[in-house]
C-alpha cells in the first residue's frame, strides 16, 4: 500500500489520509509481539487505517494496544471505530482524556463551536469507546510491547492538559504529538501548535525539555514523519513557541483584536517558513493543523489568563 513507509525497528508510518489529504496526519504501528498502533487519525480515517494494519498482517483479533497522546480529533477521533474494529486491543490515553474517549458528547460539542461545518469533513464523529477497554495513564507509565519491549509515557502538557510523548526502549523513538510543533518534510519547516483552551507557554516549554533529557533518538510527529535532528528540532521547537508568543503579546498589549493579532503575526513569521516564502503546496498543511488564528487565539487566550 502507497501509505505505508517501514521506518526500521518493526516501526511502520501509516498515512491515514485525514480528509483525503496525503501527509497531514501519521499513525504509527509497532509491530512487536504485542502488535500497538500509536495514533488513530480521524473518524473518516479510520477505515485507512485498518486497511493498513491488514495488510501488514495485523487482523480484527491481532492488535493488542491503541494509544493516542492525546485527544484532539486529529489523533484520536477514529479510537472508538478503531477498538470496534480491533475487539482485543486495550485503548490507552492520559487519566485527563479518559472519560472523553468513553463519551465524546462534549469534546465533540467542543470541536463544532470551532470547526462549524468543516468538522464533518475534517474529522467525523468520534465513536465512544467502552471504558472497560480504556487503560488511564497517571504522569508516567508503561505499554508492553511483548519480548521485554517497552513504551514508556510521559505527561507533557502545554499543548493539551491530557496529552503524553511515548519512549520505545527497544529504538530510542519519541512519538512527540504536538508538543513538539507540526514539521512539515517537505521543506524542513517546524511551527507551534498553539490551539485554546490549554496553551500555558512555561508548562509547553518544559515539555520540550523534558523530551530533550529522555534522550530519544529520533523524533515521530504526528504531523508529520521521522526527525533524526533531535536536539536542534526540540531547540527549534521551543524558539518558534517563544516567537509566536512575543508577537501576540505585542498584538494584545496594543489592544488589538484576534483577527489584527493574526495578520499582524502571519505577516511577522511567514519569513520564518519555507513553505510560505515559496507558496508551497503544503503550506496549506500548516493552515489546517496550525493555523495562524488557532495559535494566536490560544496563546491570547493565556495572556488573558496570566495578565489579566
Amino acid at each position: 500500500m502507497d501509505n505505508i513507509t517501514a521506518l526500521g525497528g518493526d516501526v511502520y508510518e501509516i498515512d491515514t489520509k485525514m480528509a483525503g489529504y496525503s501527509g497531514i496526519t501519521a499513525g504509527y504501528l509497532i509491530l512487536g509481539d504485542r502488535p500497538c498502533l500509536v495514533e488513530t487519525g480521524t473518524s473518516t480515517s479510520a477505515p485507512v487505517v485498518r486497511d493498513a494494519l491488514a495488510s501488514l498482517g495485523v487482523g480484527p483479533e491481532d492488535l493488542a494496544t491503541v494509544v493516542v497522546t492525546h485527544i484532539h480529533l486529529d489523533h484520536a477521533g477514529g479510537v472508538g471505530d478503531i477498538a470496534r474494529f480491533f475487539p482485543s486491543a486495550q485503548v490507552v490515553v492520559h487519566e485527563k482524556g479518559a472519560r472523553h474517549l468513553a463519551d465524546p458528547a462534549r469534546l465533540m460539542a467542543s470541536a463544532r463551536m470551532v470547526w462549524g461545518d468543516r468538522l464533518d469533513t475534517l474529522f467525523g464523529q468520534m465513536s465512544p469507546t467502552e471504558s472497560e477497554r480504556i487503560v488511564a495513564l497517571g504522569d508516567t507509565g508503561a505499554i508492553d510491547l511483548g519480548n521485554g519491549r517497552t513504551l514508556s509515557s510521559h505527561y507533557s502538557p502545554g499543548h493539551a492538559k491530557h496529552h503524553v510523548g511515548l519512549v520505545d526502549s527497544a529504538t530510542g523513538d519519541l512519538y512527540v504529538g504536538d508538543a513538539a510543533g507540526v514539521y512539515l518534510p517537505e521543506t524542513g519547516d517546524l511551527r507551534p501548535a498553539t490551539p485554546p483552551p490549554d496553551f500555558d507557554l512555561q508548562t509547553a516549554l518544559d515539555s520540550i525539555a523534558l523530551f530533550g533529557a529522555l534522550g530519544p533518538q529520533r523524533l515521530l510527529f504526528s504531523h508529520y514523519g521521522p526527525v533524526d535532528a533531535v536536539q536542534e528540532t526540540l531547540e527549534r521547537s521551543a524558539e518558534e513557541l517563544r516567537v509566536w508568543v512575543d508577537l501576540t503579546r505585542q498584538a494584545h498589549s496594543e489592544g488589538m483584536d484576534l483577527d489584527h493579532a493574526v495578520a499582524m503575526v502571519r505577516d511577522r513569521t511567514k519569513e520564518r517558513y519555507t513553505a510560505l516564502k515559496a507558496d508551497d503546496p503544503t503550506a496549506e498543511h500548516f493552515e489546517l493543523l496550525s493555523g495562524a488564528p488557532s495559535n494566536v487565539a490560544g496563546i491570547l487566550h493565556w495572556l488573558d489568563r496570566v495578565s489579566p
